[in-house]
């Protein structure tokens, strides 16, 4: 590893640290070095609307970074939004180099930053560690080419794979380590997603507990309408905040029955004929919800694979048996016939979450296709 991938590998762990802060802007990080090639300053973009990546590294490195060098993870920006444009910083204080590890194909961006500085005379050099920027900043990535937000999909099952025992009871099987850890998923992400079933057995509250960075919403899909007509879920709706939760928004297909449910402060959102989970996707991408977490049961997880939506996996297993054929396993729909069609999840991790096991994976390819409505 040269330096230079050293400093680009550093400022991607920067990066990071604005995950579930910045959202929908992308997770950047950026690193100044002096004439000499020594560190001068680092930054990353740390809240939405707030200074970028370039301007922390570029303002701690002072008169330093005259003739330096600026390793950013993302090309700098070269607009006017909610605040000025990056490419002004970087001129400003005399950086000679930029290393950028991907151009951003934002619009308004999309190489236009990266044609400014070599207008200006600033050696430009693209593509360093390019791979680990995209797939830091895939969420980001997807919002933009597909509209959509990136889908995290989570389970927690016993080691012979069920969800509940055939009389519905789920709590708990995963124990309290796995369970924090799903609170720190809530709290990064832009919304979480039940179907019906979950609404009426388990009467979620759908909050992150300690909360997070975010509140996120609280989605329920029911395409016949039929919630229960007290529960938390609808008690809470007006009451948004970290403690009490996001917005609730529920999508169906017979807005009719849930005028109760508006009335107490639920965003009803009617769809057609079903609910397909890529119109809820789109139009949770218009609203620019950069990730979302699908939680189940076992019909709306069945038909998020089935539908091919799910982009990142979180699966619990506990050390606890169950048994019974009528006990739900974690994912319902239709499924695949051959195993030779069974989608096998790319860089899968698994570590100890006391006496569970965490399994962390992505699916093998991106992107989404529509398919059939989700009943309930």
């Amino acid at each position: 590893m040269n330096e230079l991938e050293h400093w680009m590998r550093h400022a991607l762990a920067l990066a990071a640290k604005g995950r579930g802060s910045v959202e929908p802007n992308p997770m950047v990080g950026a690193v100044v070095l002096d004439a000499a090639g020594r560190l001068a300053g680092e930054g990353w973009h740390q809240t939405f609307g707030g200074p970028h990546a370039e301007v922390f590294a570029l303002s701690s490195a002072g008169e330093r970074a005259r003739g330096g060098t600026l390793v950013v993870t993302l090309e700098p920006c070269c607009h006017h939004g909610k605040t000025p444009p990056c490419t002004d910083a970087v001129l400003r204080a005399g950086i000679v180099r930029v290393v950028v590890a991907m151009a951003d194909p934002f619009p308004k961006v999309a190489g236009g930053g990266i044609a400014l500085l070599r207008a200006a005379g600033v050696e430009v050099h693209v593509g360093l560690c390019e791979a680990d920027a995209v797939a830091l900043n895939a969420p980001y990535l997807k919002l933009l080419r597909t509209g959509r937000p990136w889908v995290h999909l989570k389970w927690a099952m016993t080691l012979d794979g069920k969800i509940a025992t055939w009389t519905g009871d789920s709590k708990w099987i995963s124990g309290e380590e796995s369970r924090r850890r799903v609170h720190e998923l809530r709290g990064r992400v832009d919304a979480i997603i039940v179907g019906r079933g979950t609404v009426v057995a388990d009467d979620p509250l759908l909050t992150a507990r300690p909360p997070g960075p975010r509140a996120p919403a609280r989605v329920v899909l029911s395409a016949s309408g039929e919630l229960p007509e007290r529960c938390q879920l609808r008690t809470t709706a007006r009451s948004v905040g970290s403690d009490t939760g996001g917005p609730v928004i529920v999508y169906t297909a017979n807005a009719d029955k849930l005028v109760g449910w508006a009335a107490d402060g639920a965003d009803v959102v009617a769809l057609g004929d079903g609910v397909s989970l890529d119109a809820v996707l789109a139009d949770l991408g218009r609203r620019r919800f950069t990730n979302v977490l699908i939680e189940g049961g076992a019909g709306l997880l069945g038909s998020a694979f089935d539908e091919r939506v799910g982009d990142e996996f979180h699966v619990f297993v506990a050390p606890k048996l169950i048994g019974g054929t009528a006990a739900p396993a974690p994912l319902g729909g239709l499924g695949v016939q051959q195993m030779a069609d069974a989608v096998a999840l790319d860089r899968v991790t698994s570590e100890p979450f006391g006496a569970d096991v965490y399994i962390h994976g992505f699916a093998p390819r991106g992107g989404q296709s529509a398919g059939p409505p989700v009943t309930g």
